[in-house]
């Protein structure tokens, strides 16, 4: 009989922020201390910081390593995020929202959206789309609580997530990490070595002229993707010209207005993020540089804040896209040493946890079986492009024409996988979507109705169930929304019962 092989042994983490320190937890807390987990960060290179916005998964990843949540959005400044509002995006003078949840609530064997869409070509419709969101509801009274458990309410109909500091996230992870074991070296790696027989990493030799060995390496190294990239070569595929924003500036400004939401506007050439948290706002221009340079963009964010700027605009230089190999050899890229997608929909963080997530269910042993990286490569590329299908639609979808960007957007070709989508969409309100779609069905009926691609007809089922009162019920969705909405605390009311932060030091 043929010995089983061995289990791994060693864990090196090289790069901290949020995606080493996320790796970290989540690894430290599936092995157990079965094996050792080392990361090397150096505190003289930054983390870029961006993604402080975040999708409902989030919560899970929490809930995963038994963090509580209120001691965490404690702990790092944070408020709850119930969608984005989207402003100046299909239009000028326009917005819309994408919330976390369904619309309405079923009250039919068709489901709630087609029983909406029909009574709207007919312009018997009591409102927008937008109306019929209990996240919308609650966000632009500025109102925040828990979902109820009880699915036959219409408080059941929501999700959330969060927005928070992402250094301050990233100490929190690092106090829970090393708490359970894991070694942090401080240090620049400067040299990486390779065994010659095989082309896996064997060690990383230090600034001090330490050597760190490792059985596994996990790249955080950010944009650079020193492991993945510089060593191994693992090639990257570039999708600017579908994504063509390039660069960012981000400056952090005096609270403003506490909205329990993200709001994104579009600028003449990208669009402007706005993430409110307990001690400040943050906020930032992504854009590209073929349209505006980076000193007019500085200006343009400057000029949009709630308040004072607390500090200079950051610039922060990207290429939209992915590697051809997330998981090369006995080396694993997360966060943005794997690719970038921009945070028009708050993915960063999602896309680190679920990178993750996946190294834990298919963790190799010693062996470092081929077979592993395969589908683990596989699967991170299908969730890469399927999401940047869905980011390719808010540019595509305007009828914009006054800017370069604009134009560009409304002329360019997409993905066939895009353009499949959007004529199903278009000719009778059918949501054509995979099973494991990060983005389910309401994100999709968000963009598209807020972006101005309306049905030509409703689905066939709607038309076939004449006997159904869906104006009464319509009216009875909104009665109880506006009651459960009148009933909860202020966002700030809330965070002040439940997780309020200590005052930071000036």
């Amino acid at each position: 009989m043929t010995a089983s092989p061995a289990p791994l042994k060693s864990i090196t983490i090289v790069g901290g922020g949020s995606a080493g320190w996320m790796t970290a937890a989540a690894l430290s807390q599936a092995v157990g201390g079965a094996c050792a987990i080392t990361l090397i960060e150096s505190e003289a290179i930054g983390t870029v910081g961006v993604g402080e916005a975040t999708i409902p998964p989030i919560r899970h990843f929490n809930q995963r390593l038994g963090i509580d949540e209120a001691t965490f959005v404690r702990e790092t400044q944070g408020s709850y995020k119930l969608g984005i509002e989207f402003v100046d995006w299909g239009r000028k003078d326009h917005r819309y929202f994408h919330p976390f949840g369904q619309y309405g609530a079923e009250f039919d064997t068709v489901p709630f959206y087609h029983h909406w869409m029909a009574e709207h070509l007919e312009g018997r419709a009591p409102g927008p789309i937008d109306d019929f969101s209990m996240c919308w509801a609650m966000a632009k009274a500025g109102k925040f609580s828990h979902p109820s458990p009880d699915r036959r309410l219409i408080q059941s109909t929501f999700d959330y997530a969060y927005h928070f500091d992402a250094g301050l996230y990233a100490a929190f992870l690092r106090r829970y990490a090393e708490a359970r074991g894991v070694t942090r070296i401080e240090g620049k790696v400067v040299d990486v070595t390779l065994r010659g027989a095989d082309g896996f990493i064997e060690a990383v030799t230090l600034d001090n002229g330490a050597r760190v060995t490792g059985e596994l390496f996990v790249d955080c190294s950010g944009f650079r993707g020193l492991l993945i990239e510089e060593a191994l070569e693992a090639g990257y595929d570039n999708w600017q010209a579908w994504l063509p924003c390039d660069r960012a500036v981000a400056v952090p400004c005096e609270r403003g207005e506490f909205t329990p939401f993200t709001r994104s506007t579009a600028r003449e050439a990208g669009w402007q993020w706005r993430i409110p948290l307990q001690h400040r706002t943050g906020n930032g221009y992504v854009h590209c540089s073929q349209f505006i340079s980076e000193d007019e963009a500085a200006a343009t964010l400057l000029a949009n804040l709630d308040g004072k700027a607390l500090a200079d605009p950051r610039p922060l230089r990207f290429v939209t896209g992915k590697r051809r190999e997330f998981w090369k050899r006995n080396c694993v890229a997360i966060g943005l040493a794997a690719g970038f997608m921009e945070p028009l929909e708050s993915t960063s963080l999602h896309l680190i946890q679920y990178g993750i997530l996946r190294l834990i269910a298919l963790l190799p042993d010693a062996a470092m079986s081929p077979l592993l990286a395969r589908e683990y490569n596989a699967q991170t590329t299908r969730e890469y492009e399927l999401i940047r299908d869905f980011l390719i639609l808010h540019y595509k979808a305007t009828t914009r024409d006054d800017s370069e960007l604009w134009r560009y957007c409304a002329a360019m070709p997409i993905p066939d996988t895009l353009q499949y989508k959007i004529d199903h969409f278009r000719s009778h309100g059918m949501l054509v979507a995979e099973s494991h779609e990060l983005f389910a069905n309401p994100s999709w009926i968000a963009v598209y109705l807020g972006q101005g691609i309306v049905p030509g007809r409703a689905p066939a089922l709607a038309q076939l169930r004449p006997g159904v009162p869906v104006a009464e019920r319509l009216a009875q969705i909104r009665s109880a929304m506006d009651e459960a909405v009148a009933a909860m605390p202020s966002h700030g009311e809330f965070i002040a019962r439940h997780c309020a932060a200590p005052t930071l030091a000036a």
